[in-house]
């Protein structure tokens, strides 16, 4: 019996994780296939019951999901639980168990793909949102030496901060102002989009939060969003020097973890790469 496996969300049909996720089953020969399912809010608890049968797997989660599945489940992982939101379900003899993979897909993209460590490094976070927490708790367990959370709602930028500094880290919360922005920007080792800005068909689509001056030609700049690959912070970054790493890197990464989870095999990331960069480049070309 062909195992499947697969992503829920709303919407989902812009989702490469179907492509380089069956990719990476392909070239193991393992029997299995990986689907999107776009799967309304009301619907998420008929849809995991379903989820317990004997084919299925597991599944990816995307938004707006990632914490309405959560009291669907019999456990929850300590770190999808200190993110508070879920990526991954593991279904394993009718019990359903939820991680996130967030965070390690965001630290080993850095340093598989760019060698960077963020242990005593001064970083700049550009949003306080869900993917912001994620990234934020990471820097933490790598013991960064200052973090600045930007955010346009500065209340919520400085709850993320008070957790920072709950453990320790020096921590503090600034508006999303050109002045602050420029201030924060030229100390950092480490910039990081955590923000919808610059993402194709959203509503800042070709909008930069930095501008190139702004950019510290020595800092790395990591762009989460990956859809265009080359976002508009990015080429910023990159007429300004500095060293950059886009998201594609990140989704391929956690996806990698997920498939280990679901598989318990090594996930072939170099073929998952291959097969999503292909896939955003025939995207790009509009085929």
């Amino acid at each position: 019996m062909s195992a499947i496996l697969g992503i829920i969300g709303r919407p989902i049909a812009h989702s490469i994780s179907p492509v380089f996720q069956q990719a990476a089953l392909d070239h193991l020969g393992i029997d299995a296939t990986y689907q999107a399912w776009e799967v309304a809010p009301e619907g998420v608890g008929e849809f995991l019951r379903a989820l317990r049968q004997p084919d299925k797997l597991g599944i990816n989660v995307t938004v707006p999901h990632k914490e309405t599945v959560i009291p669907f489940l019999d456990e929850v992982d300590e770190g999808a639980r200190e993110a508070g939101a879920v990526n991954t379900i593991v279904h394993r003899d009718g019990q359903l168990t939820g991680y996130n993979t967030d965070s390690h897909g965001f630290l080993q993209a850095l340093r598989d793909a760019r060698d960077f460590r963020c242990e005593g490094r001064r970083v700049l976070v550009l949003g306080a949102g869900g993917a912001a927490r994620g990234v934020v708790l990471a820097l933490i367990r790598e013991g960064v030496a200052e973090l600045v959370i930007a955010n346009r709602t500065l209340a919520r930028g400085e709850r993320l901060a008070s957790i920072a500094r709950e453990r320790g880290i020096a921590c503090r919360a600034i508006e999303m102002s050109w002045d602050e922005l420029a201030l924060a920007a030229v100390n950092a080792e480490l910039i990081v989009n955590c923000t919808t800005v610059g993402m194709i068909h959203g509503p800042d689509s070709g909008r930069s939060l930095l501008l190139q001056q702004q950019i510290p030609p020595t800092a790395l700049v990591y762009d989460l969003v990956y859809n265009p690959m080359e976002t508009p912070l990015l080429r910023a970054a990159g007429r300004a020097g500095a060293s950059t790493l886009g998201g594609i890197q990140m989704l391929v990464h956690q996806g990698a973890a997920s498939f280990e989870l679901w598989t318990g095999k090594p996930a072939p990331i170099p073929v998952m790469l291959e097969a999503a960069t292909g896939a955003m480049a025939e995207a790009g070309s509009g085929h």
